[in-house]
């Protein structure tokens, strides 16, 4: 599966900082300092609706950190999954009369485009569940020969019991773990499973399903967290430096997928920081496909929104914070945009030099975009109130702006 093009990156002067993170894991912030590639995991989305802004501050989140890193000389290793079957795809297709493959294929198009458009620069690989298939059934092999995995009615699942570090993800106790493995995708109530937390790891065969050849598995399709971990250990391997997504990813899926990781190789952890998105509301509640409340970045650029304003739109929230998505919040980043290009149109202005730094340490810091978003504002005030006599400050700015929050003035 390919992905999107990618923006050119401008290279700026000096020396970036190293990326201090909240890990969901330990509960604070910790210090990564990579090698000279950076491996980074990224969840994406399943394809039977359009991009919404929820999904798209999540992405953009894991830009940033992409942009900070390329700040620091070194090459990054991005790689992400498109969840192109699934129960909500497949439902989603019966619903609306079209073959699942099809909606997959024309959402993922979208996405894609959505992606371009934000200037979100692409993952290395940009891989789909069906075409991990062949990588994916060797490892439920393998977990079921560990004794990590077992079959129920020609199901498989696995056992959250064969890995000695199933917890230390999320931190939830079994009663929030069960309510909401029920609420996002597993079946705990299912009669005969060994733990009621255990997930599918092999899903056999249904009638009107499609279905693989699963070697001794039998024919059938994988699990969601399987999917994930035979893409991550296959391009990346254990212990790589970021596995992110939206906080409704902390459980079940990053903590089954580290637990399947870490049961396989006998290693831990999967990944140095399990690193969260907030999420997004609308109208009170969370912006969800299931719910129906969504503001679509694909919508929104029919309608003529440039889309550099929706990404200073999503820039102006930290990464981990919730909120609320409402038109004030759009006019507003339209309004920062249009006081960002008229102050780096001028043909000189205050130095920008103290103003990179600011970015970086704010972007170092935990992705404080909206510090980063201040910094910036008070240069463009200066330049409108007071000037400035250094020819190669807008210049600075403007690729300063470009290179680490993604902004093209």
């Amino acid at each position: 599966m390919h992905a999107w093009p990618a923006s050119e990156v401008p290279a700026l002067p000096g020396q970036g900082r190293d990326l201090r993170i909240h890990d969901t894991a330990t509960g604070g912030p910790i210090t990564l300092d990579p090698g000279p590639v950076a491996r980074i995991y990224v969840c994406g989305i399943t394809p039977y609706d359009a991009t919404h802004i929820g999904h798209a501050a999540t992405y953009n989140a894991f830009d940033l950190v992409q942009r900070l890193w390329l700040d620091t000389k070194r090459q990054v290793h991005y790689v992400q999954n498109v969840t192109d079957v699934d129960d909500p795809l497949l439902e989603r297709a019966e619903r609306d009369g079209i073959d699942w493959a099809a909606l997959a294929e024309r959402e993922t198009q979208l996405f894609r485009e959505d992606m371009t458009a934000l200037r979100m620069l692409p993952p290395r690989q940009y891989i789909g569940a069906v075409e991990a298939i062949p990588g994916i059934v060797p490892l439920v092999e393998r977990l079921r020969d560990l004794g990590a995995a077992y079959e129920l009615e020609g199901d498989t699942y696995f056992s959250v019991e064969a890995d000695p570090h199933f917890g230390q993800v999320s931190h939830l106790d079994a009663a929030a773990m069960r309510l909401l493995s029920a609420e996002r995708g597993g079946d705990p109530d299912r009669p005969g499973k060994k733990n009621p937390l255990d997930p599918m790891l092999w899903s056999a065969a249904r009638e009107g399903e499609p279905s693989w050849d699963g070697g001794s598995l039998g024919r059938g399709r994988p699990g969601w967290h399987i999917e994930c971990v035979a893409i991550a250990l296959d391009h990346l391997g254990m212990g790589f430096d970021i596995q992110g997504g939206g906080s409704d990813l902390v459980f079940p899926h990053h903590e089954m997928g580290a637990s399947h990781a870490q049961a396989l190789t006998g290693e831990f952890p999967m990944a140095k920081a399990y690193v969260h998105a907030g999420m997004v509301a609308l109208h009170g509640e969370k912006m969800s496909k299931s719910k129906g409340n969504l503001v679509f970045v694909s919508r929104l650029r029919r309608d003529g929104v440039d889309p550099a304003a929706i990404r200073l739109a999503l820039l102006a929230h930290h990464y981990r914070a919730n909120w609320e998505w409402t038109d004030q919040v759009l006019q507003d980043a339209v309004t920062r945009l249009g006081h960002w290009r008229a102050a780096v149109s001028r043909p000189d202005g205050p130095s920008a030099e103290a103003l990179v730094d600011e970015i970086r340490e704010a972007l170092a810091n935990d992705l404080d975009a909206p510090a980063a978003l201040t910094a910036v504002d008070r240069w463009a005030v200066a330049q409108e109130q007071q000037g400035g006599t250094d020819t190669g400050a807008p210049g600075v700015v403007s690729r300063a702006v470009d290179a680490l929050l993604g902004v093209a003035l």
